[in-house]
């Protein structure tokens, strides 16, 4: 396979595509460039850290309903999906609590801090909590005589980055699925597939959040594995450390007793939202969302536990 690497949304991304099994597609090589110009543009469209974003541009909007593109219509019904698979634990509208908490713009080339003392120093260990006011139920993607806008209060934001990273991997799988195999890896959100004629799965290998060695790997023929931690994105604030992973319930950063979850799921959107539910969730609660397709936690003393499934099966997206 060919492979692509470069970095958009925050994160570095590659892409990797096999051979072309029809002659009327692109080379590879081609189509791993327009891969990469189609995901420079959706973080163009979507990121809130950029205020010429149809995102930013509709988070300010005084409107009730708001004219959106397609892109930004997809990613808030995924946005609503996220919540209501979650029962609102992944929150799409905490916008202005992760700006409160230090996180108003891009961490991009700033230095994380030790997780090791962001774990010493950290408050009582508990799982977060959906908040009682569901805000997200506020966004709706608009038809019949509204087609093809937004409808939320004014005022109520949309925060893309918890879905949006499987998003992208999700958007760019049937361009490639032609071809005899791909991988995307959005910042850690695969998704795998392509028309292979045999099961050769493509093994998606887990690295310990602590000490980087290798703790497990998933094989995936055709599927998604998502991870959600708190070790990459952490920062020193006046009350101490936080990190981008919120609790609805309080509006301050989660700490669970997780450091990270992977998920297991048919698409790269249901293996983030998992993934980051099960976190959210803490040790507990997280084996609701990872039985069914597997996954695995990796506690705050490094302790690694398996899931269902995870190292075994391979979801088929619809």
């Amino acid at each position: 396979m060919i492979e692509r690497s470069f970095r958009t949304m925050g994160t570095e991304v590659r892409v990797l595509i096999g051979a072309r099994l029809d002659a009327g597609l692109p080379e590879p090589e081609s189509m791993a460039a327009q891969v990469e110009a189609a995901l420079i543009d959706f973080d163009r469209q979507l990121s809130r850290f950029r205020p010429e974003s149809e995102l930013s541009r509709l988070n300010r909007d005084p409107r009730e309903v708001v004219p959106a593109s397609a892109l930004l219509r997809s990613a808030v019904r995924a946005a609503i999906w996220a919540a209501e698979r979650t029962g609102g634990l992944v929150d799409p509208t905490l916008l202005p609590e992760l700006e409160a908490i230090g996180y108003a713009e891009s961490r991009v080339g700033l230095a994380s801090s030790p997780l090791s003392e962001a774990l010493a120093g950290g408050p009582p260990r508990r799982p977060a909590r959906p908040s009682p006011a569901t805000a997200w139920r506020g966004f709706a993607v608009c038809e019949g005589e509204d087609e093809g806008a937004i409808r939320r209060p004014p005022g109520l934001m949309l925060d893309s980055g918890g879905i949006g990273k499987g998003m992208a991997a999700d958007m760019i799988a049937p361009r490639l699925s032609p071809y005899s195999r791909y991988v995307i890896d959005c910042g850690g959100d695969v998704r795998v597939g392509g028309r292979l004629p045999w099961d050769e799965p493509v093994e998606i290998e887990l690295r310990h959040p602590l000490s980087g060695a290798a703790i497990e790997t998933f094989p995936v023929t055709r599927g998604a594995v998502a991870t959600s931690g708190i070790d990459a994105r952490l920062w020193r604030t006046a009350a101490g450390h936080a990190h981008h992973l919120i609790d609805p319930s309080s509006g301050d950063s989660a700490w669970t007793g997780l450091i990270s979850a992977s998920a297991r799921a048919p698409t790269a959107l249901e293996a983030d939202t998992l993934a980051k539910a099960a976190l959210l969730s803490g040790p507990a609660g997280a084996h609701e969302f990872l039985q069914p397709n597997g996954g695995l936690i990796v506690a705050d003393d490094g302790g690694v536990v398996r899931i269902g499934a995870a190292g075994a099966g391979r979801p088929t997206p619809a």
